[in-house]
């Protein structure tokens, strides 16, 4: 099995030393760096280019540089998607956005996570869970969502919040770690 197939079944599987996974990053990264270096007004260029490093995207959609990710092709974002500067996502495995998602500036999704063992993690084993984000969410800034996190539809996560589990829909939760708030 290969360490791309063991990070896909949630598997501990080894990212640092991996010549597949190291040469699918480094082009991801290039294209990152081209996007990030580009006129700001060249609309039509940055959408080409985000093209490129998406896995999947609709027909409206900005991010705002500075934009990184790991290797581009395990995300998926819906029509109308937003994002302010400074977006990270660690997509060692799927992460989809709905449609009319808003993500306010230095927000990271991270689908990669560490073993809390020492020796496995120096040993640069790491495993990546899902994340998903439903239709017609508003993320504040500074905002971080972890492995595996799954928020629902119709959704306002307040500036600041660490995302560590499952928000449904229907509400606002914010804090560290972040809960609902109120029902919308």
């Amino acid at each position: 099995m290969t360490e791309k197939e063991k990070a896909k079944q949630g598997l501990l599987y080894n990212a640092n030393y991996d010549e597949e996974l190291l040469t699918e990053r480094i082009k991801c990264k290039e294209k990152c760096q081209i996007y990030n270096n580009l006129n700001q007004a060249d609309l039509e260029k940055r959408k080409e280019i985000l093209k490129q490093i998406l896995g999947k995207t609709k027909q409206n959609f900005i991010i705002e540089p500075n934009f990184y990710c790991d290797y581009g092709y395990n995300i998926e974002i819906g029509e109308n998607f937003y994002s302010n500067h400074n977006l990270v996502i660690l997509d060692a495995v799927k992460i989809s956005f709905g449609d009319n998602v808003f993500i306010g500036p230095n927000c990271g999704f991270y689908t990669a996570g560490h073993p809390l063992n020492a020796i496995q993690r120096n040993q640069g084993l790491e495993y990546a869970k899902q994340i998903s984000v439903g239709d017609d969410v508003w993320i504040g800034g500074n905002v971080t969502v972890l492995p595996g996190v799954k928020i629902g539809s119709n959704v306002v996560i307040g500036a600041g919040s660490v995302v560590t589990k499952d928000i449904p829909s229907n509400v606002v939760a914010v804090g560290n770690p972040c809960k609902v708030l109120k029902k919308i």
